[in-house]
């Protein structure tokens, strides 16, 4: 399989997102409109475009559009098409995204920027096939399978009259969520290799060397806002930033204009905080333990405890606040015998 952030197969082995993949392909047995939701960078193009060769449309056009590239005038062109002479500049027809969709699918990025007045001719164009050219007097017909997505909470907007209702539950006939990264972690490290795959091949090296353990746990540890997009720019990024290719990748650069707290730009957790002075009675105690490595465990133990305690028993959130991966952290709940 390839993936995720370019077209092919979505990769990934966890539950929650075989889970995304099995639905994709149910729904994409029916010609009805289906609404993909997801962060930015989950990967709901790649959705869509299963949505689409799944179906009986495969063979015919699929079409995309990022809505929120365009003002509203050149949306309208965009989506309808325009007749010669409907505007200055106009001097010939132009065939708009659902007249050369026909017969195939039209997927609409970003669904939730349209203005009210698109939200409209959308609607009859999905409900009746119907719309006209910018300029035109004649309705137009073309049969085309709309997909939407967004990251916008469009029921909360309906609620307050920003969407519309009757739009709204005409694209939403079924609805797919493709979980973002963090809810998939086991997938990580799949795509982590896969994307170094291809960057070793566009940088002309021989073979890829693999991850350290310390870049292995970066990657585990971040918490990845923007999803599979922001993995891929980081794999590559410090693949090419990586000094020695025959040996294993110890950091990952995550952020390309540097970090507050690291070198390079090399941190292992979403959210770093400063390092805090240690105390003026710490760098010199004034008694020490008996046994070191028991009072180290309870020390220990009493940490695991305080994080997840502050993550509300998310084992997850618990293993980024502490900086392990999930399988670190996991693997201490049993040595401590710390049941969540």
């Amino acid at each position: 399989m390839n993936q995720a952030g370019g077209h092919g197969t979505p990769l990934g082995e966890s539950r929650v997102f075989l889970e995304t993949l099995e639905h994709a392909s149910r729904a994409a047995r029916l010609d009805k409109p289906v609404l993909v939701i997801g962060e930015r960078g989950s990967g709901k193009e790649l959705i869509a475009e299963r949505l689409h060769f799944l179906s009986a449309r495969w063979d015919g056009p699929l079409l995309r559009l990022n809505c929120a590239t365009l003002s509203e005038s050149l949306l309208e062109t965009e989506l309808f098409g325009h007749e010669a002479g409907a505007f200055t500049g106009a001097n010939r027809r132009h065939a708009g995204r659902f007249e050369r969709a026909d017969g195939g699918t039209l997927f609409l990025d970003e669904l939730a920027t349209i203005s009210q007045r698109m939200q409209e001719q959308l609607l009859r164009a999905v409900e009746y096939g119907e719309f006209e050219r910018v300029g035109g007097s004649e309705m137009q017909q073309a049969d085309v399978r709309v997909i939407a997505a967004t990251n916008a909470d469009l029921p909360a907007m309906a609620r307050r009259g920003e969407f519309r209702p009757d739009l709204l539950d005409r694209l939403a006939f079924d609805v797919i969520r493709v979980p973002p990264l963090r809810e998939r972690p086991e997938d990580i490290p799949l795509l982590a290799e896969h994307f170094a795959m291809g960057m070793t091949r566009e940088l002309g090296r021989p073979f890829f060397p693999g991850f350290a353990q310390s870049a292995r746990e970066a990657l585990l540890a971040h918490r990845w806002p923007g999803n599979v997009r922001e993995l891929k720019n980081a794999v590559e990024r410090s693949l090419y930033r990586h000094p020695d290719p025959e040996e294993p990748v110890e950091e990952i650069v995550l952020h390309p204009f540097g970090s507050p707290w690291g070198e390079a730009g090399t941190i292992s957790d979403a959210n770093p905080e400063p390092p805090t002075a240690a105390p003026r009675d710490a760098e010199h105690p004034t008694t020490l333990p008996d046994n070191l490595d028991q009072a180290l465990a309870e020390q220990e133990r009493e940490w695991i405890r305080q994080a997840l305690s502050a993550c509300q028993g998310s084992q997850a959130a618990a293993a980024r606040r502490l900086g392990l991966s999930y399988d670190q952290l996991r693997a201490r709940l049993r040595k401590h015998d710390i049941r969540p």
